[in-house]
């Protein structure tokens, strides 16, 4: 029992630190983003369903509801800060119809964790029931942040691009699915399992399309949308 506690600990620390970099992943995609001062043809979907999943597992991982799950509070109190930045700059730097959708959904995402805290602290006062609701609630929401990303690669099927599915993020989403479906085993938890297969067909499917449509990308467009928008940074001082 002990090896099999501190297995799971070490591949918990792992998991933490791939998740890390799971989350770390669209930085490139925000400094992109930041420079073009346009979120282009980027979705805000992943990071809004990140958020809401975030919210979920660390809450789940509290002691109250399921004891000796510190690290799933660490993983996601990381990915929830990350998440709501990327938030941000999307609403920055989005249309006015973009930044309609990511409000509505942030409204609806704090009142619906607000509903599901107020009713399993006041309705379920053990850890067995309090674990049980909360842990299907994490596996629809987990599905909901892995099956986001079917917009993107949509889009890249359609325009044989995929220069709007970053291929560090999908590898990541790989990586962070087969980590915490070890994590999973070791101690069996069907609520982590099952989203991180999910999860790892997610990030399969996902580098696949990747390898697929790779050399259908017209990466040439990236380096006229760097010289207009330097010849439009040139053009703003004279016309002040």
């Amino acid at each position: 029992m002990t090896d099999t506690n501190t297995a799971r600990t070490i591949v918990g620390i792992i998991g933490n630190v791939i998740a890390f970099g799971m989350y770390s992943a669209p930085i490139p995609t925000m400094v992109k983003i930041w420079k073009m001062k346009s979120v282009s043809e980027f979705k805000p979907d992943p990071y809004l369903a990140t958020v809401l999943n975030c919210m979920m597992w660390a809450f789940y991982g509290l002691p109250f509801i399921t004891p000796n799950n510190i690290l799933l509070i660490t993983n996601n109190g990381v990915g929830l800060v990350m998440a709501l930045v990327y938030v941000i700059i999307f609403f920055i730097f989005a249309t006015s119809p973009v930044r309609k959708k990511i409000t509505i959904a942030m409204v609806i995402e704090v009142i619906l964790m607000a509903v599901v805290v107020f009713c399993t602290l006041y309705f379920l006062h053990t850890t067995k029931k309090r674990s049980m609701l909360v842990g299907i609630l994490c596996v629809i929401f987990n599905v909901i942040m892995y099956v986001s990303p079917l917009t993107a690669m949509r889009l890249v099927i359609k325009k044989k691009s995929v220069k709007c599915m970053p291929f560090f993020v999908s590898l990541a989403d790989f990586m962070n699915g087969a980590i915490w479906l070890a994590y999973a085993c070791l101690k069996f938890d069907l609520y982590i399992l099952i989203p991180n297969v999910l999860g790892c067909l997610s990030g399969i499917i996902q580098l696949i399309i990747y390898a697929l449509y790779y050399k259908t990308t017209n990466w040439e467009d990236d380096d006229e949308d760097k010289e207009n928008s330097n010849s439009n940074a040139e053009i703003e001082p004279s016309q002040a």
